[in-house]
């Protein structure tokens, strides 16, 4: 599973990092540790998952954690989470 992680201020990418497990965990397990790496590198809090991130990432791979998803002041508009690469079993 590939995961991209972007920084996005002023409708421009500031940062971006990606995120390569090739573990047997189950995705969800992936998906937060891909986010707890990226936030690690980024040095960045980790964002709160909203209804409304679930149910985007539940029907597109991708979502947008803005200030709402943070507990500390952000210098940038949102984080965006896109998965590119599934696993096929």
């Amino acid at each position: 599973m590939r995961i991209d992680f972007r920084e996005i201020a002023s409708g421009r990418n500031i940062a971006d990092y990606t995120v390569e497990d090739k573990s047997n965990q189950s995705r969800t397990r992936k998906i937060y540790g891909a986010i707890e790496e990226a936030c690690y590198a980024l040095d960045l809090p980790r964002p709160i998952w909203l209804d409304q991130n679930i149910r985007e990432f539940r029907r597109h791979a991708k979502t947008r954690f803005g200030q709402d998803s943070f507990m500390e002041e952000l210098s940038f508009d949102f984080l965006e989470i896109q998965v590119l690469e599934e696993d096929l079993w």
